[in-house]
């Protein structure tokens, strides 16, 4: 076999991940993990369930981000070694291996500089995303189920942990509305880049006449707020409902009215939770949520960026950010990017990292 030389390659790779190294400052981080991981061994650190679950979250997300970047450091000069093998031994199937692994390599530190560019002030937390059916009737609920598994496939996908907060069915399918955590760093930074409007163009499942539907949905996403930025909330401006938790069809998930759904008056905002099996839970959580809306809300106010962090979501004709058609052709186009694909199965089975990878360096120039 021919000599494999990719050795420009992986010069190329070392230079990225020597400025990737330096935008994440591994001293600092390897500084906050052994700040939390003293932290963590406190005798006394369950005392306070709520800082102590704060600290261990924090530790594990650190240490990841580390591992990564340490696992990065360790392939290059396992590829070398590869590359090495495989012309020594003049083997196919191993010089076949090392281009594998160099394309994966590629793959991973493209994502990591993609992330270097999140460093807004919210960026690095993680996100409430609520997704809505807009214009569309039926198909519209139906399109908004189909963005929650996307956005929960392609969790999935990067092992990120999510928690489904609160899903409003809809009569004959879909929902009407879901609002799920995305527990994992960078999560706002990076899915915050999905807010807007979305647009389906189909053949409508659910005329009977096949006719061409174009239905709308909402996305919007807000940062998981802190326990150190919490937006004070009197309890004189919310009004707290209770109600028993359901499924689709109505049918009962529970026996109790455990689900909770607080209404802060000033603002018009309305947030229900009915993941949890007891109405304190659910209530803790719902308050979470809407302390984080009111957060953004108020940081939008304060600096004047409010379209800049979540604009206006109409979900209707003339709004859209991004196009799903699957009816004359198949397309998934962004709109604002111009990136798109012609396979719209694989994004709505989560395949969303170069809308997502496009979207925040559109953002970035955007703000230059």
């Amino acid at each position: 076999m021919d000599e494999l030389d990719i050795s420009d390659q992986i010069a190329a790779l070392r230079s990225t991940f020597a400025d990737i190294r330096s935008v994440v400052g591994v001293e600092r981080l390897e500084a906050e993990i052994a700040d939390l991981s003293e932290q963590a061994g406190a005798p006394d650190l369950w005392d306070d369930t709520e800082k102590a679950q704060k600290v261990t979250s924090a530790l594990s997300h650190r240490q990841a981000e580390l591992a990564k970047i340490t696992s990065i450091a360790s392939r290059l000069d396992d590829l070398e070694i590869m590359v090495q093998l495989a012309n020594e031994e003049a083997d196919a199937a191993a010089a076949a291996d090392a281009r594998a692994e160099l394309e994966s390599i590629q793959k991973l530190l493209g994502d990591l500089e993609v992330q270097t560019l999140l460093n807004g002030e919210f960026d690095a937390r993680p996100a409430v995303i609520t997704i809505r059916a807009g214009a569309g009737g039926v198909d519209a609920a139906d399109f908004a189920e189909m963005l929650l598994r996307m956005y929960l496939r392609y969790a999935e996908q990067h092992g990120y942990p999510t928690t489904v907060l609160d899903t409003s069915y809809a009569e004959e399918a879909g929902i009407k509305s879901a609002t799920f955590e995305v527990d994992a760093p960078y999560a706002f930074g990076t899915l915050s880049v999905e807010a807007g409007t979305h647009r389906l163009v189909r053949m409508s499942p659910f005329n009977s006449a096949g006719k061409r539907q174009t239905s709308f949905a909402a996305v919007e996403v807000v940062p998981l707020i802190e326990q150190t930025d919490v937006v004070e909330v009197p309890e004189g401006d919310i009004r707290v409902d209770v109600f028993r938790s359901s499924g689709p069809g109505g049918q009962s998930v529970n026996t109790t009215d455990s689900a909770v759904r607080i209404t802060h008056l000033p603002t018009g905002i309305v947030v229900s939770c009915q993941n949890e099996k007891s109405q304190i839970q659910n209530r803790a959580a719902a308050m979470r949520v809407l302390q984080s809306r009111l957060l953004l809300l108020q940081r939008e106010q304060e600096a004047a960026t409010k379209k800049e962090l979540a604009g206006v979501i109409t979900a209707s004709w003339g709004d859209q950010m991004r196009s799903y058609v699957l009816a004359p052709y198949q397309m998934v186009k962004d709109l604002r990017t111009d990136y798109e694909v012609n396979n719209p199965s694989n994004v709505f089975d989560g395949d969303l990292d170069g809308f997502i990878s496009a979207g925040i360096k559109w953002r970035k120039r955007d703000q230059e």
